[in-house]
């Protein structure tokens, strides 16, 4: 253990001794409150309101805020906060991510915090995973928090500018971390173009009259607790939040380009026409491949296309052949593509893949190809939440990217016990030669242990693989259902009966993340809920938040996880050439492939740590943009060729 670890240690230690006392000051102040009427109440929590406004450190109110956020929350919505909840609200207000095991109710837990930071009325901001999350959280929570004299908002990405503005000067606002940024990038291109139109500030008591195209919505950005940290400040960082631009012309030559490369790429062969770099994925054309784009019949718009770029666009072409996937990378919803999420399962509404990649797919899927864009304003994850004056977040899956957490956003990362002891089975796992095998072996585990009545949640990486399984299962007249971006409509009502005797739910990330299995009486009395990990994801968190389904809270369950020499993360972690190695092995008996299951973790860790490094990587080009524009006198945030 390093220096740095040890003493890490034992200041977080020390913390926690002392936030364990006022925990038990909170416990005993609550006893002061239960006699109060409604209205009583009301003027308690303004009043301590006012001192917050007043001056008064939010830290010498953390008894008398969390005693009445717990009151209310018992008489409004039934629910009173256990002990470790409370020392988790005070680990999150000491600008600390919380690791909570799932099922813990970090949900909860998020009110106490989030209230004591709403006194200063500047703004309280909770960032969730998804607007599904968003919604639902900010939707049980409310009363809790206008029993107590204070406003909520929520922001999904159908509120218009006009519904933004009223939900960011609530004093409370529950929304999503890409909400937040693009309302950021707006705001500041706004500002920018009232500069340019002589406008000199509009005030805000004005704004909401305003035209709104013309409204800043957000008034400063105070206070943030980020739910599911991990996932929203590490897995997603790697992709910046970009504002578009649409240029005034489009060279219908460029689409007819597209068109033509993605007709065309599927008959080069790897090896004859193109080579694949092993390191960085890379197609290159080989010199009888840049021979056969130039034989090949093009339409007469390509006619004064340079020829390099013409090899651009069929190299760009074939990697899209080769590593994007319907149904897995994205859907086709209404003649556009949508991306799909990988970390959530959820449809990336608005999102769209940058260097040509999205109208190359367009194009090969025979739609309209859209306006390739510029980009007028654009930031980081890490650069936006670090605007904050404070900061703080929990999960359930964050002690392993402790260093990261730590060095970059300048945060805690303090594990709180749990309220009961877990009770979480782990069953060994399976190894296959190939996926039929391995989807056979899951569809025999589900048969065996419906019969029993026991609630079964398989997850899988993709859209097209969840079917997969659905197929199957259908085929053995085992009834089910598949929870995936298909089927939002259902979602609700799917997860409220994933945990009922017999029931049997298939699903992709969507079942992870914030997804709360409520077991019946009956199902709890066979066993609780068994989790199938049909495949391992290129982030163990991910991985770790499917299983945290079952086990909840002191209940019973288990999980099993499911291999397949043909699985996707032994390529993308160990290369191609060791996995094809492996994969020499199919035709062995399960039982002699269990000693291959280490190799698939370790590809998972190779994976992670790349990832890592570009996240590194990213935050360290990102400064030295900044700093440039900085010097040059410009806005770091905004494109200067214009608004």
């Amino acid at each position: 253990m390093s220096l740095l670890t040890k003493l890490r240690y034992v200041g977080t230690t020390t913390s926690l001794a002392k936030w364990k006392s006022s925990v038990r000051r909170i416990t005993r102040h609550c006893q002061s409150l239960k006699n109060l009427s409604d209205d009583q109440l009301t003027k308690k929590s303004l009043a301590l309101k006012f001192e917050a406004r007043s001056g008064t450190p939010l830290e010498q109110l953390i008894v008398q805020a969390y005693a009445l956020v717990r009151e209310s929350a018992r008489r409004t919505i039934g629910m009173e906060h256990y002990d470790v909840q409370l020392l988790g609200g005070i680990a999150m207000f000491h600008r600390s991510i919380a690791v909570m095991q799932t099922g813990e109710g970090k949900t909860l837990t998020a009110t106490l915090p989030i209230y004591l930071n709403a006194l200063r009325g500047e703004g309280s901001h909770l960032a969730t995973a998804n607007d599904y999350l968003a919604a639902r959280d900010a939707g049980l929570m409310m009363p809790v928090y206008q029993r107590l004299g204070l406003s909520v908002g929520v922001i999904t990405n159908e509120s218009n500018r006009a519904q933004r503005f009223d939900a960011y000067h609530c004093d409370i606002t529950y929304t999503t971390a890409k909400e937040i940024g693009f309302d950021f990038l707006r705001d500041r291109l706004i500002n920018r173009q009232m500069e340019y139109s002589g406008i000199s500030q509009i005030p805000s008591m004005v704004q909401s009259k305003t035209d709104s195209n013309l409204q800043i919505v957000q008034r400063g950005l105070n206070y943030i607790l980020v739910d599911e940290a991990d996932s929203i400040l590490i897995d997603e960082a790697r992709t910046p939040l970009i504002v578009s631009s649409i240029p005034d012309e489009v060279a219908q030559a460029a689409i007819e380009l597209y068109n033509w490369a993605a007709h065309v790429s599927p008959d080069f062969t790897i090896g004859e026409h193109f080579s694949i770099d092993p390191d960085d994925n890379q197609i290159t054309l080989t010199s009888q491949g840049r021979r056969r784009v130039r034989v090949l019949r093009q339409p007469e718009l390509l006619r004064q296309t340079p020829v390099m770029d013409i090899y651009d666009q069929v190299e760009q072409a074939i990697y899209v052949n080769q590593n994007y996937v319907a149904d897995r990378h994205y859907v086709i919803r209404d003649g556009e593509v949508v991306i799909v999420d990988e970390f959530t399962g959820r449809l990336a509404e608005g999102r769209k893949w940058r260097a040509g990649i999205h109208q190359a797919i367009e194009a090969r899927e025979n739609l309209n190809v859209s306006v390739e864009t510029g980009e007028s304003a654009r930031i980081t994850l890490q650069d936006l939440f670090l605007k904050y004056e404070s900061l703080s977040g929990m999960t359930g899956t964050a002690a392993k990217s402790e260093r990261e957490l730590e060095s970059i956003y300048d945060v805690c990362v303090v594990t709180v016990p749990t309220n009961r002891p877990p009770r979480r089975v782990q069953l060994p796992a399976c190894v296959f030669g190939t996926d039929d095998q391995k989807w056979q072996a899951i569809a025999d585990e589900i048969e065996a242990l419906h019969r029993t009545g026991r609630p079964v949640l398989i997850g899988t990486r993709s859209i097209d693989k969840s079917e997969i399984l659905s197929k199957i299962l259908d085929r053995r007249k085992v009834k089910h259902e598949v929870l995936n971006a298909r089927h939002l409509e259902r979602e609700a009502e799917i997860v409220a009966g994933a945990g009922e005797l017999g029931r049997v739910t298939v699903a992709t990330n969507m079942a992870g993340r914030g997804t709360d299995i409520k077991l019946s009486a009956e199902a709890l009395a066979v066993g609780g809920l068994h989790v199938i990990c049909s495949e391992l994801h290129e982030s163990a968190r991910i991985d770790r938040q499917l299983i945290g389904r079952c086990g909840r809270q002191g209940d019973p369950g288990s999980f099993r996880q499911y291999l397949s020499l043909e699985d996707d993360i032994l390529e993308n972690g160990i290369g191609e050439s060791a996995a094809q190695k492996l994969r020499g092995y199919h035709e062995a008996p399960s039982n002699a492939l269990k000693r291959f299951a280490p190799m698939f973790h370790k590809a998972q860790a190779n994976i992670q740590q790349n990832h890592f490094k570009s996240r590194k990587m990213l935050l360290y080009h990102e400064s030295r943009r900044q700093e440039m524009q900085r010097e040059m006198g410009q806005d770091p945030y905004l494109d200067t060729a214009g608004s």
